[in-house]
């Protein structure tokens, strides 16, 4: 049994189970209330490029607000976790699995389905809910996405968040004790949850159709209109804002007539509201910095347009601190572009080599940093361009289809011995 909203790894689940298990039943709890399964499934092959069998069947449940933030203004985190507790017992009513997969850290919920439903569970991990970094950073009274300035001001609100911080710790700790069997997305949330759940775990990087992206053709020459490609989902924690300060940054130290070629494309889906007010919102900086000439918005595209980007486009550009793994640094580079990432999380601990030669991509902090490496790019000979490019292609085999598949079900077939 999957429970999957990340459509991408919801079709890679299946095609592979569907394979080594023919003879069992595969379901999928959706909140996609008023989608059909014909939607949904079209929608995963136009967007996902995944084709999938019509006769999967899914489960539609009418709770998933219980696990949205936005429902959550304060304690979010808490509130989440007990609200996946609810969403798991309505999927319990609705259908009771011998097999529970979640795929979408609802680990609170796998209490619910062991002891309650009878079912053996499984977890992939892609994210750690609370780190020891997350802590740090409240403690450092920094202000970020999911901590507002009110509490970072606030010596009181600092500590009590501390101290929330630290329990909510110790039941996800606990909480984790309910898979059966876990694995995890990177070596980034390996050592997170190695320290927070003290149990054994499963390093199985996600899947990425690298043998498609290799396929796109590169020009021999540099083109005359010079593409950053930025890909990832509209969200506060992807930091967008930082893409268009360092566009802003390398208008500073590269020739004019160097900067009027360059477009930065931020390609993205929206999930709800609060991301469209993002997009305005990022649309706003970009005319503040007057780089609205330089900077479009791709909202929501389908998988041939992203084909058509990533073969316009020269550089790629992320900037996620703390990014689980980076699915989208991978495909960039199978596409070859020359990819400049954060460096923290997986980018710099699972994909993205930096030493002389044997250079993956580059690696940036500030939007100093990513100017004066997007500078670089630009003014580095096509000899050494092609041989970062190659070097990044032939690197992303071991983050293959088929390198997930054999690992993952090795990983988790253990759980469908009866």
């Amino acid at each position: 049994m999957l429970v999957e909203e990340e459509k991408e790894f919801c079709g890679w689940l299946w095609k592979h189970y569907k394979k080594r298990y023919h003879t069992a039943e595969f379901y999928i709890y959706t909140g996609d209330i008023d989608v059909s399964a014909e939607e949904i499934l079209l929608k995963v092959k136009n967007v996902m490029n995944i084709d999938i069998q019509k006769n999967i069947k899914f489960i539609y449940l009418t709770k998933r607000s219980w696990i949205e933030a936005s429902k959550y203004p304060c304690f979010t985190l808490l509130g989440q976790a007990v609200g996946s507790m609810y969403l798991g017992f309505e999927a319990l009513q609705r259908f009771t699995p011998d097999i529970m997969i979640d795929t979408i850290g609802l680990t609170f919920a796998m209490f619910i389905f062991k002891y309650i439903g009878g079912c053996r569970t499984g977890s992939y991990i892609h994210y750690p809910i609370i780190t020891k970094e997350m802590t740090k950073r409240v403690s450092n009274r920094e202000i970020m996405y999911n901590n507002s300035g009110r509490i970072a001001r606030s010596p009181f609100l600092t500590f009590g968040k501390i101290i929330y911080y630290k329990y909510f710790a110790l039941m996800y700790s606990y909480a984790g004790k309910f898979s059966d069997i876990t694995l995890v997305n990177s070596t980034f949330t390996l050592e997170h949850l190695s320290v927070l759940w003290n149990s054994p775990l499963h390093l199985v990087y996600p899947p990425c159709d690298v043998d498609y992206f290799k396929k796109i053709k590169r020009s021999a020459e540099r083109p005359e209109k010079i593409k950053i490609l930025s890909l990832a989902q509209f969200r506060p924690e992807k930091n967008h804002a930082l893409q268009l300060q360092a566009l802003y940054e390398l208008r500073e130290i590269i020739p004019e007539g160097v900067f009027e070629r360059i477009c930065l494309v931020l390609i993205g889906s929206c999930r709800n509201a609060n991301d469209e007010v993002l997009v305005k919102d990022l649309k706003d900086l970009s005319k503040h910095l007057s780089l609205d000439n330089n900077v479009q918005f791709k909202v929501n595209v389908s998988f041939e347009e992203l084909n058509k980007e990533l073969e316009e486009a020269f550089i790629g550009i992320h900037t996620m601190q703390d990014e689980h793994f980076g699915i989208s640094v991978v495909e960039q580079m199978a596409s070859g572009l020359i990819v400049v990432a954060h460096r923290s999380g997986g980018p710099v601990l699972d994909i993205i080599e930096t030493s002389e030669g044997s250079r993956l991509g580059f690696l940036a902090v500030c939007p100093q940093d990513y100017a004066h490496s997007i500078k670089y790019i630009l003014k580095a000979d096509e000899d050494e361009i092609n041989a970062i490019r190659e070097r990044a292609r032939s690197s992303v085999d071991r983050f293959s289809t088929e390198k997930f598949r054999n690992e993952f079900l090795r990983a988790i077939g253990p759980i469908f011995r009866f």
